[in-house]
């Protein structure tokens, strides 16, 4: 069949700025239309062009590589015109590269990037221009009936680009296309230059417009019916097919046959799949290989002299294994020609550590190269603990080794800094990602396109249930509730429909987290860049996976908040051991067999220890019960679905505790040889290496071929696995093991191989999971000190941590000007200070202007003094208040209680406030004031007696005041207010209850609340209740749970009646709800009266004006109400009517003892 067309002009979804074609879906289209080539086009970018490439040669379609450009003239004046052009060898590929990294580098215009027509000058060959339709300059002029213009416009692209400039020609039912077309076409004809039809396609099928107007509306932050909105595309803006497109050029048929010619021109062979590594500075006299080598064998003698006793017997023995071992691993990784990457790795890794920024101990499978340990990359021997170099780099299947390198969060970005000026700014980059429009995201844009009201899209968000991965097909599935209401609300099915169509495409790019590519010549010669409009953040334009398919070497440096931590925490524990005259710690030099570590670790006290903390990892810890290092290696792997499901994680604990038989593997089919393999797991197949060292010790493999069969293996390929299994058992059978044996040893390693876990990565993370556990158990108050710290913008974490430290009995400090830090830290008596950071509306800079000026004049004597001394422009007055609030001021405020002191401050905050302008107005002009220098000192006049008429603060109000600063309640407990009430209301406190069939009731505060659902999808809960005796976990399932659910809230204080029994695995106790009530209603059922005493300073008339006016806003309840009334000469109790009878209500009782005095209200139950 001869081809007849083929689309030259196409925009994906990686135009980002419109396009709803999907590369894959484009590729298999176009071969089942039989077109023999297409054009990827996207704007100004080549983010697809890798992907495009392999899917359309996958398809057995040639893939015609384009960009379409905005050019703008010299003067920068008038709007910029559009030009299309297309790759036809490699000197047009590395010119458009070049053409659009200027356009993002130097061209920008309000984010918009074009390039300068000037460009093309030194950038046109190779490249095919196709002239850009009425959009482009010439069609602009032609339209506008410039036709002298239109002529000389045509003869410069045709000097730029000789016999390689078409005028584009478009018909798809838009505004002025028909008049530039016949216009264009006269003058290609006057001017004997060639036309081109295309059809500017933006999606795949004609029923997608709509869907496409969303996209770009949802772009440009428009709605759908806005008339202002421009009006670009239309609904013939498909991928039609050869035969339309021939139809509709049918007078014009040159055009089309144009495309053909135009395809067979462009042919670009990208070499995907080498690698390009940059060149590593090598001292004169020595090769690169020589050079690997004595680094590696001379950082060997220094590893060894630290591990071994030197001058021991066996020593020569453990040295020949160590050296044989190396010597292998480096024939392969020369032979492979990668010393160059190692050495690279190592410089970086070098240098953080010589800059005192932490690196990780290793991550992946790159913890089990020797060579990676001798250079001092990783820091965990692999022979200690089995780590396989052929998990790492096989030589029997060529891939690039992959180092993934964690650092302090603190100084990753100094690393790369580091990098990019040691190999050349040009040479470095990070790497781009992309925001998709993921399930939660594209309901909400969708619904604000189309116009929708707000409630109808949060609503239907938040049916969504929130998962990792989640999609719109699985929240229907799971989701009755949205099902239903889906299929009851029109709108909603409307939004629903169009987000279905849009859902997982790119909208937005951005900056992979650690991903960083170094170029051995610059970047653009391997792939485009793409940078914001200041010209910062540069970043390929290939993502993570692109970026290696082009010949780039990508080296991940991975932030790790834990190093931070321990870093931190290392810090504050060496300030107070150099005190003490001791020696600094080292955290590498702990010793890994610390029992009150290990303690710890076996009742489950592991919040904040890295991998350790979630819920699921304690009760795995209880039941385990690790003493030694390698258990935690093995909690790190067990820790996943597939063991949890298989059964696996049952059997490892029953073999551990002696429950059941340890066999290698399994007590039918096991042989003594693999018993060193598996004994460290009690003979459970768990990690990968363990799967390579039987396929090594039974079937005869290699280790490299071993690493075939373990990710043969991972994807469970019948036809491999089918001829893995042949190998296997001839292997064994010819080293003597019986036929039967061996297959059954294959089918156990095939069944556990789905779920075993790179040892290498478990081994390097339980390092740093056992370096947190010893810090926890040796050094609390700085190891808690530093965790807190690294998550202080997170209340939640906050949260959480300070009731850890309320748990192991730590002393926390509330905030203090004199003696707190931006971050948690530790005095002298071993107490945490908290952070000023953490305190809500107190950033960086104000916490370091008010630590200056503490520094500068020592520590301040009161809330004028403090005005006076800091900074007003930064410590304004919403930042005072929240200190105030928080008690970042209470040592410094007048004597008294709390809330007495915090009163007096607030109410004299402006009066400060105004005095410190005043002092700083005077100081700037010269003018030192006549009574002295400070304001204390010239206004000695104005200080706390001025305001000790402020109201107290009730004990709710002060705490509501940290909550709202801090997120959390430091000084007290909001049951305090609540305490001899709920004594009277609810006998037991959560202290006093004692497992049993019968019903109690307790009272308390929700400070944890996890929602779940059950297998019908109904929902149910689990709170944490605490009533300041102790904490209980409630359960309420779902009839109960829809009962009660508009009172179950966070802070809600509750009284509930259910049964308590013990919890296996907090070890404490659990009650599962029969009844719920707050505290208003639980009031309301159990009291009596409420009796008011008038006492005898009332007064004689106005306390009745007060009274009635405050008992008349909270008439017509059910409760009744007593006076006690005495004067000098009687005494009386009044019952008042019925008319009277009030909702007991908070308020009530707060503004009855705020006029009458805090012991006027009694409150008595039946």
């Amino acid at each position: 069949m001869t081809a007849k067309f083929v689309h030259l002009r196409l925009h994906s979804e990686y135009s980002l700025v419109d396009g709803l074609v999907r590369i894959k879906p484009l590729a298999k289209k176009v071969a089942e239309m039989g077109m023999p080539a297409v054009a990827l086009t996207d704007f100004n970018n080549f983010f697809g062009l890798v992907k495009f490439y392999k899917a359309a040669q996958g398809a057995g379609v040639k893939p015609i590589l384009g960009a379409d450009l905005l050019v703008q003239d010299e003067t920068g004046e008038g709007n910029p015109t559009q030009l299309l052009l297309l790759v036809a060898d490699q000197a047009g590929y590395q010119n458009l590269t070049k053409l659009i990294s200027r356009a993002y580098q130097e061209g920008q215009r309000q984010a918009v990037p074009m390039i300068m027509k000037s460009w093309l000058n030194d950038y046109s060959d190779g490249l095919i221009a196709l002239s850009g339709g009425r959009g482009g300059e010439l069609g602009v002029a032609l339209i506008s009936g410039r036709s002298a213009e239109a002529e000389q416009i045509l003869l410069d692209y045709m000097q730029l680009f000789p016999n390689r400039f078409y005028l584009e020609l478009q018909r798809t039912g838009r505004a002025g296309e028909e008049d530039y077309l016949h216009a264009a076409v006269n003058l290609a004809s006057q001017f004997s230059c060639p036309v081109v039809a295309t059809n500017d396609v933006r999606f795949i099928d004609a029923a997608e417009f709509e869907a496409h107007e969303a996209r770009v509306c949802i772009h440009e932050g428009r709605a759908l019916d806005d008339p202002r909105r421009e009006r670009r595309y239309s609904e013939n803006q498909y991928l039609r097919s050869a035969e339309d497109m021939v139809e509709l050029f049918s007078d014009i048929p040159e055009a089309v046959q144009n495309t053909i010619e135009i395809a067979k021109r462009c042919t670009l062979d990208l070499r995907l799949g080498e690698y390009f590594l940059p060149d590593y500075p090598i001292p004169e006299g020595l090769t690169i290989n020589e050079f690997f080598i004595k680094l590696s064998e001379e950082g060997l003698e220094e590893r060894l002299a630290k591990l071994f006793d030197t001058q021991a017997a066996d020593f020569p023995e453990t040295k020949k294994l160590y050296a044989e071992r190396l010597k292998f691993e480096l024939d392969i990784i020369i032979q492979m020609g990668f010393p160059g990457y190692f050495l690279i790795v190592m410089d970086f890794i070098r240098w953080a550590k010589d800059n005192q920024i932490p690196v990780g101990p290793g991550r992946g499978s790159g913890a089990g190269s020797l060579v990676a340990y001798a250079l001092k990359i990783t820091d965990l021997d692999p022979i200690e603990y089995d780590l396989l170099f052929e998990r790492f780099l096989n030589p029997e299947r060529v891939s690039m080794p992959d180092f993934d390198i964690d650092f302090c969060m603190e100084g990753r970005d100094r690393v790369i800094a580091y990098v990019a000026e040691q190999y050349g700014r040009d040479a470095v980059s990070q790497i781009v990602t992309f925001g998709t429009m993921a399930a939660k995201a594209v309901v909400r844009d969708v619904a604000r396109v189309q116009g929708k009201s707000y409630g109808l899209a949060d609503k239907l968000s938040k049916l969504i249930p929130f998962e990792v991965g989640m999609t719109l097909e699985k929240a229907v599935e799971q989701e009755e509730e949205l099902k239903q209401f889906l299929a009851h609300d029109d709108e909603a099915a409307e939004i629903w429909s169009m987000a279905l169509q849009l859902e997982g495409v790119s909208r937005n790019c951005g900056k992979h987290a650690g991903g960083v590519v170094i170029a051995p010549t610059i970047i653009t010669d391997f792939s485009p860049v793409y940078c914001d409009d200041s010209g910062g953040g540069v970043v390929t334009q290939f993502d993570k996976n692109d970026v290696e398919e082009a010949g780039l070497v990508k080296f991940d440096f991975l932030g790790l908040r834990t190093l931070t931590i321990i870093d931190w925490a290392v810090r504050m524990i060496n300030r107070t051991r150099s005190t003490h005259g001791e020696e600094p710690l080292d955290i590498e030099k702990i010793p890994l067999d610390d029992t009150a570590t290990y303690e710890m670790m076996q009742r489950a006290e592991t919040t904040a220890v890295f991998q350790l903390e979630s819920r699921g990892m304690k009760e795995l810890i209880k039941k385990l019960g690790p003493d030694r290092f390698e258990d935690i290696v093995a909690l790190v792997a067990l820790f996943r679905p597939g063991p949890l499901q298989s059964g696996m994680v049952d059997d490892f604990i029953n073999r551990k505790k002696g429950r059941a038989e340890v066999s290698y593997p399994h007590a039918q089919y096991q042989h003594e040889c693999l018993k060193p393999a598996l004994e460290p797991t009690y003979g459970i197949i768990l990690y990968q290496e363990q799967v390579m060292q039987i396929a090594q010790e039974m079937g005869g493999y290699t280790l490299g071929g071993a690493d075939l069969l373990r990710r043969a293996m991972g994807k469970k390929n019948a036809d491999e696995m089918a001829k893995q299994r042949e190998l296997f058992t001839q292997g064994a059978v010819s080293k003597g093991f019986a036929q039967d044996l061996a297959s059954n040893i294959f089918d156990l390693m095939e069944k556990f191989a789905g779920y075993g876990f790179n040892k290498s990565h478990s081994a390097a993370y339980a390092l740093v999971a056992y370096q947190t556990g010893w810090l926890k158990a040796h050094y609390p108050a700085e190891f808690m000190a530093a965790t807190i710290s690294s998550d202080m913008d997170k209340t939640d974490k906050v949260v959480t941590f300070i009731d850890e430290c309320r748990a192991m009995k730590l002393d926390l400090l509330p905030p203090d000007v004199n003696q707190g830090q931006f971050h948690f830290s530790v005095d002298s008596q071993g107490r945490i200070i908290y952070g000023l950071g953490a305190i809500k509306g107190l950033g960086e800079g104000p916490v370091e202007n008010i630590i200056a000026a503490r520094t500068e004049g020592g520590p301040f004597a009161d809330l004028f003094d403090f005005c006076a001394r800091v900074d007003g422009r930064k410590v304004n007055k919403r930042a005072l208040e929240a200190m105030i609030r928080s008690g970042a001021l209470d040592e410094i405020g007048p004597e008294g209680e709390m809330g007495y002191r915090r009163a007096v401050m607030l109410a004299g905050m402006d009066e400060a406030v105004k005095l410190a302008e005043q002092h700083a107005r005077n100081t700037s002009s010269g003018m030192g004031d006549l009574f002295g220098d400070s304001v204390v000192e010239s206004a000695s006049d104005i200080n706390y007696n001025s305001y000790n008429g402020a109201r107290t603060l009730s004990v709710r109000e002060r705490l509501n005041g940290e909550k709202e600063t801090l997120g959390l309640y430091l000084t007290g407990h909001p049951i305090d207010e609540y305490e001899d009430e709920l004594r009277s209301m609810v006998p037991y406190r959560i202290s006093d209850v004692r497992p049993g069939k019968d019903s109690v009731t307790l009272s308390g505060m929700v400070i944890g609340m996890r929602i779940m659902k059950n297998k019908r999808g109904e929902s149910f809960a689990f709170l944490t209740i605490d009533d300041k005796s102790g904490r209980i976990e409630l359960s309420i399932w779902a009839e109960k749970f829809n009962a009660y659910r508009d009172i179950l809230t966070k802070d809600a204080l509750l009284v509930i009646q259910g049964a308590v029994a013990e919890d296996s695995f907090t070890g404490g106790l659990k009650m599962v709800a029969e009844s719920i009530q707050s505290i208003y209603e639980a009031r309301c059922s159990k009291l009596n009266r409420l009796e008011l005493c008038i006492p005898q300073s009332a007064g004689c008339e106005d306390w009745v004006d007060k009274f009635h006016g405050t008992l008349g806003d909270f008439k017509d309840g059910n409760c009744p109400v007593t006076v006690e009334y005495s004067i000098p000469s009687a005494a009386g109790q009044l019952r008042l009517g019925s008319q009277w009878l009030v909702q007991p209500k908070d308020e009530l009782i707060s503004r009855l003892r705020e006029d009458f005095g805090k012991n006027s209200v009694t409150l008595h139950y039946h």
